[in-house]
Protein backbone atom coordinates (compact mmCIF):
# COMPACT_ATOMS: atom_id res chain seq x y z
CA UNK A 1 0.00 0.00 0.00
CA UNK A 2 1.30 3.18 -1.18
CA UNK A 3 2.26 5.79 2.16
CA UNK A 4 2.30 9.70 1.50
CA UNK A 5 4.28 10.35 4.44
CA UNK A 6 7.06 8.41 3.26
CA UNK A 7 7.76 9.37 0.35
CA UNK A 8 7.34 13.00 1.34
CA UNK A 9 9.85 12.25 3.86
CA UNK A 10 12.52 10.80 1.60
CA UNK A 11 12.41 14.29 -0.14
CA UNK A 12 12.38 16.25 2.49
CA UNK A 13 15.36 14.43 3.82
CA UNK A 14 17.26 14.78 0.23
CA UNK A 15 16.55 18.21 0.23
CA UNK A 16 17.58 19.17 3.95
CA UNK A 17 20.81 17.18 2.93
CA UNK A 18 21.96 18.78 0.33
CA UNK A 19 20.78 22.33 0.62
CA UNK A 20 21.54 22.82 4.23
CA UNK A 21 23.98 19.57 4.95
CA UNK A 22 21.60 18.41 7.86
CA UNK A 23 21.93 14.69 7.80
CA UNK A 24 19.47 12.61 9.93
CA UNK A 25 16.76 15.48 10.68
CA UNK A 26 14.01 14.38 12.68
CA UNK A 27 11.15 14.82 9.93
CA UNK A 28 7.04 14.47 10.78
CA UNK A 29 3.84 15.27 9.00
CA UNK A 30 0.63 16.23 9.83
CA UNK A 31 -2.47 16.92 7.67
CA UNK A 32 -2.54 20.14 6.44
CA UNK A 33 -5.79 21.72 8.22
CA UNK A 34 -8.93 22.34 6.72
CA UNK A 35 -9.07 26.15 6.49
CA UNK A 36 -5.69 25.97 4.12
CA UNK A 37 -4.92 24.18 1.06
CA UNK A 38 -2.32 21.13 0.85
CA UNK A 39 -2.26 17.62 1.48
CA UNK A 40 0.32 17.25 4.40
CA UNK A 41 2.25 20.07 6.29
CA UNK A 42 5.72 20.38 7.48
CA UNK A 43 6.65 22.55 9.71
CA UNK A 44 9.90 24.22 9.59
CA UNK A 45 10.63 25.90 12.80
CA UNK A 46 12.84 22.71 13.60
CA UNK A 47 14.96 23.70 11.30
CA UNK A 48 15.91 27.48 11.53
CA UNK A 49 18.19 27.39 13.90
CA UNK A 50 20.44 25.17 12.32
CA UNK A 51 20.01 26.83 8.55
CA UNK A 52 20.20 29.98 9.65
CA UNK A 53 17.01 30.65 7.45
CA UNK A 54 13.35 32.28 8.56
CA UNK A 55 11.04 29.84 8.87
CA UNK A 56 8.84 31.08 5.65
CA UNK A 57 12.31 31.26 3.29
CA UNK A 58 12.92 27.40 4.85
CA UNK A 59 8.77 26.39 3.73
CA UNK A 60 9.72 28.14 0.37
CA UNK A 61 12.78 26.63 -0.81
CA UNK A 62 11.94 23.32 0.40
CA UNK A 63 8.87 23.33 -1.22
CA UNK A 64 10.11 24.75 -4.43
CA UNK A 65 12.68 21.31 -4.12
CA UNK A 66 9.79 18.85 -3.58
CA UNK A 67 7.63 20.07 -6.82
CA UNK A 68 11.18 20.27 -8.88
CA UNK A 69 12.48 16.47 -7.18
CA UNK A 70 9.31 14.41 -6.56
CA UNK A 71 6.61 13.97 -9.46
CA UNK A 72 4.08 13.00 -6.69
CA UNK A 73 4.00 16.66 -5.61
CA UNK A 74 1.42 18.91 -7.43
CA UNK A 75 2.02 22.71 -5.26
CA UNK A 76 2.98 23.78 -2.09
CA UNK A 77 2.39 27.35 -0.18
CA UNK A 78 3.83 28.29 2.81
CA UNK A 79 2.00 29.79 5.76
CA UNK A 80 4.55 31.46 8.36
CA UNK A 81 6.34 28.11 9.78
CA UNK A 82 3.69 25.72 7.23
CA UNK A 83 4.78 24.24 4.79
CA UNK A 84 1.66 22.79 3.48
CA UNK A 85 2.19 19.88 0.34
CA UNK A 86 -0.30 19.35 -2.15
CA UNK A 87 0.23 15.46 -4.04
CA UNK A 88 -1.00 15.26 -7.50
CA UNK A 89 -3.36 13.39 -9.37
CA UNK A 90 -1.12 10.68 -9.99
CA UNK A 91 -0.17 10.20 -6.66
CA UNK A 92 -3.64 9.37 -5.70
CA UNK A 93 -4.45 7.99 -8.37
CA UNK A 94 -1.98 5.45 -7.31
CA UNK A 95 -2.62 5.03 -4.14
CA UNK A 96 -6.01 4.58 -4.93
CA UNK A 97 -5.24 1.49 -7.72
CA UNK A 98 -3.35 -0.16 -4.69
CA UNK A 99 -6.35 -0.26 -2.56
CA UNK A 100 -9.38 -0.47 -4.73
CA UNK A 101 -9.55 -4.40 -4.57
CA UNK A 102 -8.67 -4.51 -0.59
CA UNK A 103 -11.49 -6.21 1.52
CA UNK A 104 -9.11 -5.27 4.54
CA UNK A 105 -9.27 -1.64 3.90
CA UNK A 106 -9.18 0.40 7.38
CA UNK A 107 -7.38 -2.22 9.03
CA UNK A 108 -4.40 -0.83 9.90
CA UNK A 109 -2.56 -4.19 10.12
CA UNK A 110 -2.74 -7.15 8.90
CA UNK A 111 0.08 -8.73 11.04
CA UNK A 112 0.38 -9.60 14.86
CA UNK A 113 1.49 -6.04 16.95
CA UNK A 114 2.83 -9.05 19.80
CA UNK A 115 0.53 -7.72 22.36
CA UNK A 116 -2.00 -9.59 24.07
CA UNK A 117 -5.08 -7.57 25.60
CA UNK A 118 -7.43 -8.64 27.96
CA UNK A 119 -10.46 -6.02 27.91
CA UNK A 120 -13.69 -6.59 30.51
CA UNK A 121 -16.92 -5.59 29.83
CA UNK A 122 -20.68 -5.87 30.55
CA UNK A 123 -20.36 -6.94 34.36
CA UNK A 124 -23.83 -7.30 35.16
CA UNK A 125 -25.17 -8.47 38.75
CA UNK A 126 -27.47 -11.12 38.63
CA UNK A 127 -30.55 -9.86 40.08
CA UNK A 128 -31.85 -8.07 37.23
CA UNK A 129 -32.05 -7.30 33.24
CA UNK A 130 -29.75 -5.43 31.80
CA UNK A 131 -30.51 -2.03 31.09
CA UNK A 132 -29.30 0.96 28.71
CA UNK A 133 -26.38 1.74 31.34
CA UNK A 134 -25.35 -1.97 30.28
CA UNK A 135 -25.93 -1.39 26.60
CA UNK A 136 -23.73 1.74 26.94
CA UNK A 137 -20.81 -0.87 28.60
CA UNK A 138 -21.12 -3.81 26.21
CA UNK A 139 -21.42 -2.16 23.15
CA UNK A 140 -18.64 0.46 24.02
CA UNK A 141 -16.26 -2.71 24.89
CA UNK A 142 -17.10 -4.99 22.10
CA UNK A 143 -16.35 -2.49 19.94
CA UNK A 144 -12.66 -1.48 21.77
CA UNK A 145 -12.17 -5.21 21.26
CA UNK A 146 -12.83 -5.00 17.27
CA UNK A 147 -10.79 -1.83 17.09
CA UNK A 148 -7.87 -2.86 18.81
CA UNK A 149 -8.05 -6.44 16.63
CA UNK A 150 -8.13 -4.44 13.72
CA UNK A 151 -4.66 -2.92 14.69
CA UNK A 152 -3.16 -6.20 15.01
CA UNK A 153 -3.53 -7.22 18.42
CA UNK A 154 -4.61 -10.38 19.96
CA UNK A 155 -7.89 -9.38 22.41
CA UNK A 156 -9.16 -11.56 25.19
CA UNK A 157 -13.10 -10.29 25.82
CA UNK A 158 -13.65 -10.91 29.28
CA UNK A 159 -17.01 -10.77 31.09
CA UNK A 160 -16.97 -10.52 35.42
CA UNK A 161 -20.71 -11.61 36.62
CA UNK A 162 -21.33 -10.46 39.78
CA UNK A 163 -23.41 -13.08 40.87
CA UNK A 164 -22.79 -12.90 44.93
CA UNK A 165 -23.44 -10.63 47.53
CA UNK A 166 -26.46 -9.29 49.28
CA UNK A 167 -27.86 -7.45 46.48
CA UNK A 168 -28.41 -11.15 45.01
CA UNK A 169 -29.81 -12.30 48.18
CA UNK A 170 -32.45 -9.98 48.35
CA UNK A 171 -34.21 -11.54 45.19
CA UNK A 172 -33.99 -14.90 46.42
CA UNK A 173 -35.18 -13.89 50.13
CA UNK A 174 -38.69 -11.78 48.07
CA UNK A 175 -39.04 -15.08 45.82
CA UNK A 176 -39.03 -17.32 48.71
CA UNK A 177 -41.80 -15.06 50.97
CA UNK A 178 -43.74 -14.33 48.02
CA UNK A 179 -43.13 -16.27 44.79
CA UNK A 180 -45.35 -19.11 45.77
CA UNK A 181 -42.85 -21.14 43.70
CA UNK A 182 -43.77 -19.45 40.05
CA UNK A 183 -40.91 -19.72 38.01
CA UNK A 184 -40.15 -17.99 34.67
CA UNK A 185 -41.32 -20.84 32.67
CA UNK A 186 -44.80 -20.60 34.71
CA UNK A 187 -45.01 -16.91 34.58
CA UNK A 188 -43.93 -16.67 31.11
CA UNK A 189 -40.92 -13.53 32.16
CA UNK A 190 -37.82 -14.12 30.50
CA UNK A 191 -35.17 -14.94 33.24
CA UNK A 192 -33.33 -12.06 33.96
CA UNK A 193 -36.82 -9.49 34.25
CA UNK A 194 -38.54 -12.52 36.56
CA UNK A 195 -35.50 -12.38 38.79
CA UNK A 196 -35.15 -8.38 38.71
CA UNK A 197 -39.20 -8.67 39.55
CA UNK A 198 -38.08 -10.19 42.80
CA UNK A 199 -35.72 -7.30 43.60
CA UNK A 200 -38.04 -4.97 43.19
CA UNK A 201 -40.96 -6.75 45.22
CA UNK A 202 -38.22 -6.91 48.07
CA UNK A 203 -37.32 -2.89 47.89
CA UNK A 204 -41.12 -2.54 48.11
CA UNK A 205 -41.68 -4.42 51.21
CA UNK A 206 -38.35 -3.15 53.04
CA UNK A 207 -39.38 0.20 52.52
CA UNK A 208 -42.77 -0.28 54.30
CA UNK A 209 -41.02 -1.78 56.69
CA UNK A 210 -38.80 0.87 57.54
CA UNK A 211 -42.19 3.71 57.56
CA UNK A 212 -43.74 1.33 60.11
CA UNK A 213 -40.29 1.21 62.59
CA UNK A 214 -39.79 4.60 62.15
CA UNK A 215 -43.81 5.21 63.07
CA UNK A 216 -43.10 3.27 66.34
CA UNK A 217 -40.53 5.76 67.55
CA UNK A 218 -37.30 4.79 65.58
CA UNK A 219 -34.70 7.34 63.70
CA UNK A 220 -34.32 6.20 60.14
CA UNK A 221 -30.80 4.86 60.24
CA UNK A 222 -32.01 2.42 63.37
CA UNK A 223 -35.17 1.21 61.00
CA UNK A 224 -32.94 0.32 57.88
CA UNK A 225 -30.27 -1.58 59.96
CA UNK A 226 -33.39 -3.48 61.90
CA UNK A 227 -36.18 -3.94 59.31
CA UNK A 228 -36.76 -8.06 59.65
CA UNK A 229 -36.06 -8.35 55.58
CA UNK A 230 -32.47 -6.65 55.73
CA UNK A 231 -31.87 -8.88 58.73
CA UNK A 232 -33.45 -12.02 56.64
CA UNK A 233 -31.04 -11.16 53.68
CA UNK A 234 -27.95 -10.78 55.49
CA UNK A 235 -28.41 -13.86 57.78
CA UNK A 236 -29.44 -15.43 54.15
CA UNK A 237 -25.89 -14.06 52.63
CA UNK A 238 -24.15 -15.82 56.08
CA UNK A 239 -25.81 -19.34 54.92
CA UNK A 240 -24.69 -18.75 51.83
CA UNK A 241 -21.20 -18.16 52.46
CA UNK A 242 -20.81 -21.01 55.13
CA UNK A 243 -22.11 -23.20 51.94
CA UNK A 244 -25.77 -24.14 53.56
CA UNK A 245 -27.06 -26.49 51.16
CA UNK A 246 -30.93 -25.06 50.75
CA UNK A 247 -29.84 -21.22 50.12
CA UNK A 248 -26.88 -22.70 47.53
CA UNK A 249 -29.27 -24.31 45.39
CA UNK A 250 -31.66 -21.31 45.64
CA UNK A 251 -28.87 -19.31 44.58
CA UNK A 252 -27.97 -21.53 41.63
CA UNK A 253 -31.32 -22.27 40.56
CA UNK A 254 -32.31 -18.49 40.57
CA UNK A 255 -29.03 -17.44 38.69
CA UNK A 256 -29.27 -19.91 36.17
CA UNK A 257 -32.41 -18.52 35.39
CA UNK A 258 -30.65 -14.65 35.35
CA UNK A 259 -28.09 -16.45 32.80
CA UNK A 260 -30.25 -18.01 30.19
CA UNK A 261 -32.51 -14.31 30.07
CA UNK A 262 -28.39 -12.78 29.57
CA UNK A 263 -28.15 -14.96 26.97
CA UNK A 264 -30.82 -14.57 25.09
CA UNK A 265 -29.95 -10.12 25.38
CA UNK A 266 -26.41 -10.83 24.27
CA UNK A 267 -27.24 -12.55 21.28
CA UNK A 268 -29.33 -10.03 20.15
CA UNK A 269 -26.74 -7.35 21.10
CA UNK A 270 -24.31 -9.10 19.22
CA UNK A 271 -21.62 -9.45 21.65
CA UNK A 272 -19.52 -12.13 23.10
CA UNK A 273 -16.74 -13.18 25.19
CA UNK A 274 -13.96 -15.63 25.62
CA UNK A 275 -13.87 -15.28 29.48
CA UNK A 276 -16.24 -15.87 32.04
CA UNK A 277 -15.53 -14.98 35.50
CA UNK A 278 -17.45 -15.07 38.61
CA UNK A 279 -17.66 -13.02 41.66
CA UNK A 280 -18.63 -16.45 43.57
CA UNK A 281 -14.88 -18.06 42.79
CA UNK A 282 -13.15 -14.73 42.67
CA UNK A 283 -14.82 -12.94 45.67
CA UNK A 284 -12.31 -14.60 48.54
CA UNK A 285 -9.16 -13.59 45.68
CA UNK A 286 -7.00 -11.16 47.41
CA UNK A 287 -6.88 -12.22 51.21
CA UNK A 288 -3.78 -13.79 50.63
CA UNK A 289 -2.21 -10.41 49.04
CA UNK A 290 -3.06 -8.35 51.87
CA UNK A 291 -0.97 -10.95 54.59
CA UNK A 292 1.95 -10.64 51.95
CA UNK A 293 1.41 -6.80 51.75
CA UNK A 294 1.39 -6.69 55.56
CA UNK A 295 4.56 -7.99 55.81
CA UNK A 296 6.00 -5.80 53.08
CA UNK A 297 4.66 -2.57 55.32
CA UNK A 298 2.47 -1.79 52.16
CA UNK A 299 -0.21 -2.14 54.34
CA UNK A 300 -1.16 -1.34 58.02
CA UNK A 301 -3.60 -2.59 60.74
CA UNK A 302 -5.27 -0.29 62.55
CA UNK A 303 -6.28 0.25 66.24
CA UNK A 304 -9.69 -1.70 65.14
CA UNK A 305 -8.55 -4.59 63.66
CA UNK A 306 -8.82 -3.93 59.99
CA UNK A 307 -6.26 -3.31 57.43
CA UNK A 308 -5.88 -0.25 55.42
CA UNK A 309 -3.45 1.56 53.17
CA UNK A 310 -2.36 5.18 53.44
CA UNK A 311 -2.21 6.91 49.69
CA UNK A 312 -2.53 10.36 50.59
CA UNK A 313 0.83 11.11 49.26
CA UNK A 314 -0.20 9.63 45.54
CA UNK A 315 -2.99 12.24 46.15
CA UNK A 316 -5.87 9.57 47.37
CA UNK A 317 -7.22 9.02 50.60
CA UNK A 318 -6.46 5.98 53.34
CA UNK A 319 -8.52 2.68 51.66
CA UNK A 320 -9.45 0.16 54.08
CA UNK A 321 -8.60 -3.31 52.33
CA UNK A 322 -9.86 -5.48 54.74
CA UNK A 323 -12.69 -5.53 57.62
CA UNK A 324 -11.96 -5.61 60.80
CA UNK A 325 -14.00 -8.95 61.09
CA UNK A 326 -11.32 -10.15 58.45
CA UNK A 327 -13.74 -10.14 55.60
CA UNK A 328 -12.40 -8.67 52.47
CA UNK A 329 -13.95 -5.09 50.10
CA UNK A 330 -14.60 -5.00 47.01
CA UNK A 331 -11.35 -3.72 46.59
CA UNK A 332 -9.93 -6.66 47.73
CA UNK A 333 -11.85 -8.79 45.18
CA UNK A 334 -10.33 -6.78 42.46
CA UNK A 335 -6.51 -7.18 43.57
CA UNK A 336 -6.76 -10.90 44.04
CA UNK A 337 -8.95 -11.10 40.55
CA UNK A 338 -6.00 -8.67 38.56
CA UNK A 339 -2.96 -11.06 39.85
CA UNK A 340 -5.20 -13.92 38.78
CA UNK A 341 -5.39 -13.29 35.23
CA UNK A 342 -1.81 -11.97 34.47
CA UNK A 343 -1.33 -15.56 35.87
CA UNK A 344 -3.45 -16.74 34.11
CA UNK A 345 -2.52 -15.47 31.02
CA UNK A 346 1.12 -14.47 31.37
CA UNK A 347 1.14 -13.21 27.91
CA UNK A 348 -1.16 -10.13 28.43
CA UNK A 349 0.08 -6.71 27.97
CA UNK A 350 -2.50 -5.23 29.32
CA UNK A 351 -5.83 -5.33 30.86
CA UNK A 352 -8.41 -3.04 30.68
CA UNK A 353 -11.43 -2.54 32.92
CA UNK A 354 -14.86 -1.01 30.96
CA UNK A 355 -16.61 0.16 33.58
CA UNK A 356 -18.35 3.59 34.19
CA UNK A 357 -17.27 7.04 35.69
CA UNK A 358 -18.24 6.49 38.85
CA UNK A 359 -15.43 4.21 39.51
CA UNK A 360 -13.09 6.50 38.32
CA UNK A 361 -11.54 6.79 41.81
CA UNK A 362 -11.75 2.99 42.98
CA UNK A 363 -9.42 2.09 39.87
CA UNK A 364 -6.78 4.86 40.92
CA UNK A 365 -6.66 3.39 44.32
CA UNK A 366 -6.75 -0.32 42.62
CA UNK A 367 -3.95 0.65 40.01
CA UNK A 368 -1.88 2.29 42.78
CA UNK A 369 -1.89 -0.34 45.36
CA UNK A 370 -0.91 -3.00 42.68
CA UNK A 371 2.35 -0.80 41.77
CA UNK A 372 2.94 -0.40 45.82
CA UNK A 373 2.95 -4.44 45.87
CA UNK A 374 5.70 -4.49 42.83
CA UNK A 375 3.56 -5.68 39.99
CA UNK A 376 5.19 -4.33 36.95
CA UNK A 377 2.10 -4.74 34.67
CA UNK A 378 0.16 -2.64 37.13
CA UNK A 379 1.01 0.53 34.95
CA UNK A 380 -0.13 -1.52 31.83
CA UNK A 381 -3.92 -1.48 33.85
CA UNK A 382 -6.38 0.98 32.15
CA UNK A 383 -9.86 2.02 33.56
CA UNK A 384 -11.71 2.45 30.26
CA UNK A 385 -13.89 5.25 32.16
CA UNK A 386 -17.62 6.18 30.08
CA UNK A 387 -20.23 8.90 30.90
CA UNK A 388 -23.78 7.51 32.10
CA UNK A 389 -26.81 7.13 29.39
CA UNK A 390 -30.05 9.23 30.14
CA UNK A 391 -33.48 9.34 28.45
CA UNK A 392 -34.93 12.53 27.77
CA UNK A 393 -36.94 11.47 30.75
CA UNK A 394 -34.44 11.21 33.00
CA UNK A 395 -31.81 9.61 35.39
CA UNK A 396 -32.82 5.32 35.92
CA UNK A 397 -32.74 3.69 39.17
CA UNK A 398 -33.20 0.22 38.97
CA UNK A 399 -34.36 -0.73 43.13
CA UNK A 400 -37.52 1.00 41.86
CA UNK A 401 -38.30 -0.73 38.45
CA UNK A 402 -37.73 2.15 36.51
CA UNK A 403 -35.11 1.33 34.19
CA UNK A 404 -35.19 1.03 30.78
CA UNK A 405 -34.50 -2.22 30.52
CA UNK A 406 -32.14 -3.62 27.53
CA UNK A 407 -34.72 -5.92 25.88
CA UNK A 408 -37.46 -3.50 26.33
CA UNK A 409 -35.28 -0.98 24.60
CA UNK A 410 -34.24 -3.53 21.82
CA UNK A 411 -38.08 -4.12 20.97
CA UNK A 412 -39.01 0.15 20.74
CA UNK A 413 -35.86 0.42 18.27
CA UNK A 414 -37.35 -2.82 16.10
CA UNK A 415 -40.91 -1.22 16.45
CA UNK A 416 -39.87 1.88 15.14
CA UNK A 417 -37.35 1.07 12.63
CA UNK A 418 -40.43 -1.33 11.33
CA UNK A 419 -42.46 1.99 11.20
CA UNK A 420 -40.32 4.00 9.58
CA UNK A 421 -39.31 1.96 6.62
CA UNK A 422 -42.85 1.40 6.04
CA UNK A 423 -43.58 5.26 5.74
CA UNK A 424 -40.78 5.60 3.82
CA UNK A 425 -42.27 2.49 1.54
CA UNK A 426 -38.18 2.00 1.02
CA UNK A 427 -39.11 -2.37 1.75
CA UNK A 428 -42.23 -3.60 -1.10
CA UNK A 429 -40.15 -5.81 -2.40
CA UNK A 430 -39.01 -7.67 0.26
CA UNK A 431 -40.65 -10.89 1.86
CA UNK A 432 -41.67 -11.19 5.46
CA UNK A 433 -38.92 -12.93 6.67
CA UNK A 434 -36.13 -10.27 4.38
CA UNK A 435 -38.35 -7.42 6.04
CA UNK A 436 -38.22 -8.44 9.79
CA UNK A 437 -34.13 -8.91 9.27
CA UNK A 438 -33.61 -5.77 7.87
CA UNK A 439 -35.76 -4.23 10.86
CA UNK A 440 -33.70 -5.92 13.06
CA UNK A 441 -30.51 -4.49 11.35
CA UNK A 442 -31.52 -1.21 11.21
CA UNK A 443 -32.79 -0.77 14.82
CA UNK A 444 -29.84 -2.29 16.09
CA UNK A 445 -27.52 -0.05 14.10
CA UNK A 446 -29.51 3.15 15.20
CA UNK A 447 -29.30 2.17 18.50
CA UNK A 448 -24.96 1.01 18.17
CA UNK A 449 -24.54 3.80 15.96
CA UNK A 450 -26.07 6.65 18.42
CA UNK A 451 -24.43 5.20 21.22
CA UNK A 452 -20.69 5.18 19.77
CA UNK A 453 -20.78 8.17 18.15
CA UNK A 454 -20.17 9.83 21.26
CA UNK A 455 -16.74 10.15 23.09
CA UNK A 456 -16.73 7.37 25.72
CA UNK A 457 -16.13 9.99 28.22
CA UNK A 458 -18.88 12.34 27.63
CA UNK A 459 -21.93 11.77 29.42
CA UNK A 460 -25.10 11.37 26.78
CA UNK A 461 -28.49 11.49 26.35
CA UNK A 462 -30.11 8.31 24.11
CA UNK A 463 -32.91 9.57 21.95
CA UNK A 464 -34.62 6.25 20.36
CA UNK A 465 -36.68 8.23 17.59
CA UNK A 466 -33.15 10.80 16.47
CA UNK A 467 -31.31 7.59 16.06
CA UNK A 468 -33.42 6.33 13.82
CA UNK A 469 -33.34 9.33 10.96
CA UNK A 470 -32.74 7.69 8.00
CA UNK A 471 -31.03 11.72 6.64
CA UNK A 472 -29.45 12.73 9.88
CA UNK A 473 -25.80 11.57 11.70
CA UNK A 474 -27.41 8.18 12.25
CA UNK A 475 -26.51 4.67 11.73
CA UNK A 476 -29.44 4.20 9.28
CA UNK A 477 -28.49 6.91 7.07
CA UNK A 478 -24.79 5.32 6.79
CA UNK A 479 -27.15 1.57 6.35
CA UNK A 480 -28.78 3.17 3.72
CA UNK A 481 -25.56 4.56 1.78
CA UNK A 482 -24.56 1.13 1.86
CA UNK A 483 -27.01 -0.21 0.40
CA UNK A 484 -27.42 2.49 -2.49
CA UNK A 485 -24.03 1.62 -3.39
CA UNK A 486 -24.41 -2.09 -3.75
CA UNK A 487 -27.91 -1.30 -5.39
CA UNK A 488 -25.95 1.32 -8.39
CA UNK A 489 -23.16 -1.92 -8.47
CA UNK A 490 -25.33 -4.57 -9.64
CA UNK A 491 -26.82 -2.15 -12.20
CA UNK A 492 -23.37 -2.28 -13.75
CA UNK A 493 -24.24 -5.31 -15.34
CA UNK A 494 -20.53 -5.54 -16.20
CA UNK A 495 -17.19 -6.48 -14.92
CA UNK A 496 -15.49 -3.02 -13.88
CA UNK A 497 -13.09 -4.37 -11.58
CA UNK A 498 -10.04 -5.54 -13.04
CA UNK A 499 -9.67 -2.22 -15.41
CA UNK A 500 -7.27 -0.11 -14.62
CA UNK A 501 -8.00 3.74 -15.65
CA UNK A 502 -5.98 6.85 -16.04
CA UNK A 503 -8.28 9.48 -15.25
CA UNK A 504 -8.11 13.38 -14.48
CA UNK A 505 -10.10 12.76 -11.31
CA UNK A 506 -12.59 15.96 -10.31
CA UNK A 507 -11.75 17.39 -6.78
CA UNK A 508 -14.88 15.88 -5.31
CA UNK A 509 -13.50 12.21 -6.52
CA UNK A 510 -10.32 13.22 -5.00
CA UNK A 511 -11.21 14.14 -1.72
CA UNK A 512 -12.70 10.75 -1.77
CA UNK A 513 -9.79 8.95 -2.15
CA UNK A 514 -8.23 11.36 0.23
CA UNK A 515 -11.23 10.24 3.09
CA UNK A 516 -9.97 6.39 2.30
CA UNK A 517 -6.52 7.04 2.67
CA UNK A 518 -7.48 8.25 6.30
CA UNK A 519 -8.98 5.23 7.64
CA UNK A 520 -6.13 3.37 8.92
CA UNK A 521 -4.72 6.48 10.88
CA UNK A 522 -8.52 6.87 12.09
CA UNK A 523 -8.39 3.08 13.26
CA UNK A 524 -4.43 3.79 14.82
CA UNK A 525 -6.06 6.50 16.40
CA UNK A 526 -9.26 4.86 17.99
CA UNK A 527 -6.96 2.26 19.04
CA UNK A 528 -4.59 4.33 20.80
CA UNK A 529 -7.83 6.35 22.65
CA UNK A 530 -9.71 3.18 23.25
CA UNK A 531 -12.38 5.35 21.22
CA UNK A 532 -15.09 3.77 18.61
CA UNK A 533 -16.63 7.47 18.17
CA UNK A 534 -13.42 8.49 15.94
CA UNK A 535 -14.23 5.70 13.74
CA UNK A 536 -18.20 6.39 13.87
CA UNK A 537 -17.66 10.12 12.93
CA UNK A 538 -15.24 9.63 10.06
CA UNK A 539 -17.49 7.23 8.36
CA UNK A 540 -19.68 9.45 8.38
CA UNK A 541 -17.76 12.38 6.82
CA UNK A 542 -17.19 9.38 4.16
CA UNK A 543 -20.70 8.45 3.89
CA UNK A 544 -21.98 12.06 3.63
CA UNK A 545 -19.07 13.22 1.13
CA UNK A 546 -20.08 9.73 -1.13
CA UNK A 547 -23.99 11.28 -1.14
CA UNK A 548 -22.60 14.32 -2.63
CA UNK A 549 -20.19 12.46 -5.07
CA UNK A 550 -23.26 10.24 -6.02
CA UNK A 551 -25.82 13.68 -6.68
CA UNK A 552 -23.02 15.79 -8.48
CA UNK A 553 -20.85 12.72 -10.55
CA UNK A 554 -23.74 10.19 -13.01
CA UNK A 555 -22.58 7.29 -12.53
CA UNK A 556 -24.30 4.48 -14.55
CA UNK A 557 -24.88 7.54 -16.91
CA UNK A 558 -21.62 8.68 -17.66
CA UNK A 559 -20.95 8.34 -21.42
CA UNK A 560 -16.94 8.06 -20.63
CA UNK A 561 -16.22 4.76 -19.92
CA UNK A 562 -12.59 5.17 -18.44
CA UNK A 563 -14.57 7.92 -15.89
CA UNK A 564 -17.76 4.89 -15.48
CA UNK A 565 -15.58 2.13 -14.56
CA UNK A 566 -13.58 4.52 -12.39
CA UNK A 567 -16.45 6.27 -10.32
CA UNK A 568 -17.94 2.40 -9.95
CA UNK A 569 -14.52 1.15 -8.50
CA UNK A 570 -14.56 4.42 -6.16
CA UNK A 571 -18.04 3.33 -5.33
CA UNK A 572 -17.18 -0.08 -4.44
CA UNK A 573 -13.84 1.20 -2.72
CA UNK A 574 -16.54 3.45 -0.66
CA UNK A 575 -18.93 0.50 0.45
CA UNK A 576 -16.16 -1.80 1.43
CA UNK A 577 -14.92 1.08 4.07
CA UNK A 578 -18.35 1.73 5.22
CA UNK A 579 -19.10 -2.30 5.66
CA UNK A 580 -15.62 -2.04 7.86
CA UNK A 581 -15.74 0.98 9.21
CA UNK A 582 -19.76 -0.14 10.45
CA UNK A 583 -18.28 -3.39 11.22
CA UNK A 584 -15.29 -1.95 13.99
CA UNK A 585 -18.95 -0.50 15.74
CA UNK A 586 -20.61 -3.85 15.55
CA UNK A 587 -23.20 -2.81 12.84
CA UNK A 588 -24.49 -4.98 10.10
CA UNK A 589 -24.70 -2.97 6.70
CA UNK A 590 -27.43 -4.62 4.86
CA UNK A 591 -27.11 -5.04 0.83
CA UNK A 592 -31.11 -3.38 0.22
CA UNK A 593 -32.77 -1.06 1.89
Amino acid sequence: MINAQQILHSTVQQALSQIYNLNNPIISFQKTRKEFEGDFTLVTFPYTKETKKSPEQLGQELGEFLVKNNDQVSAFNVVKGFLNISLSNKFWLSYFQSVKDLATVGYKKEKSSGRTIMLEYSSPNTNKPLHLGHVRNNLLGYSVSQVLKANGHEVIKANLVNDRGIHICKSMLAWQKFGNGETPASSGLKGDFFVGKYYVAFDKAYKKQIEELIAQGKTKEEAEKNAPLIIEAQEMLRKWEAGDTEVVNLWKTMNGWVYEGFAVTYKTLGVDFDKMYYESNTYLLGKEIIKEGLEKNVFYKKENGSVAIDLSAEGLDEKIVLRSDGTSVYITQDLGTAIERFKEFPQLSQLIYTVGNEQDYHFKVLFKILEKLGYAWAKECYHLSYGMVELPEGKMKSREGTVVDADELLAEMFDTATATTKELGKVDDFNEEEFKELNKAIGLGALKYFILKVDPKKKMLFDPKESIDFNGHTGPFIQYTHARIKSVLRKAAFDFEKDEVNIEMSAIEKELVKFIYDFDAVVEEAGSAFNPALVANYIYEVTKLYNRFYHDCPILKEEDTNIKIFRLQLSKLCAQAIANAMNLLGIEVPEKM
